[in-house]
């Protein structure tokens, strides 16, 4: 089995996971819409946010071939199943599909992570960031969140991760 990304319309991506399982069963195909956990302030007053991973696409690991293929194409709001090199679709490769899914670690949802930053570098205390510091890029200790770069379908992405920093390392 392997990992393939929908490119389907945004803010549709929790309804075509639902027909995704309607179509296939769960042994047969696993989805995924990644999501992560950010502060956000309005009004003076700091919220809890859900935001989704990756607008727009949803992860799916499955044995793909073409009567498969053509029937993810009819699932309504699915634009098409990303590809590289003139393909019908292509498989996410292992170095770009494997740093997310140790982010996710068996949830669809990013929490917190806990950082500590000693002398302009970043040390991860516990969190899906833990031992991936090398992907931080910054850090906005205002907004609580860290800058994150990650390889998907062939570019880099900056994504936002949710951070909270310690004071003091514990």
């Amino acid at each position: 089995m392997s990992w393939y990304a929908l490119h389907v319309k945004t803010g549709a991506e929790e309804d075509v996971d639902k027909f995704l399982h309607y179509h296939f069963d769960d042994n047969e195909c696993y989805s995924i819409v990644p999501k992560r956990k950010l502060t956000e302030v309005r009004k003076g007053q700091r919220y809890e946010v859900i935001k989704t991973f990756f607008p727009g696409y949803v992860l799916i690991n499955l044995d793909m071939d073409t009567s498969i293929y053509y029937v993810i194409k009819k699932i309504p709001k699915v634009y098409n199943i990303l590809r590289q090199d003139g393909e019908y679709y292509s498989s996410i490769s292992d170095e770009e599909i494997n740093p997310i899914l140790r982010l996710l670690k068996d949830t669809d949802l990013i929490d917190y992570s806990k950082i500590f930053i000693e002398n302009s570098k970043v040390i991860v205390n516990s969190g899906p960031l833990l031992g991936l510091e090398g992907i931080i890029r910054k850090v906005d200790k205002r907004r609580g969140r860290a800058k994150v770069a990650l390889n998907f379908m062939g570019s880099e992405r900056i994504i936002d991760l949710g951070v909270e920093i310690l004071n003091s390392l514990l």
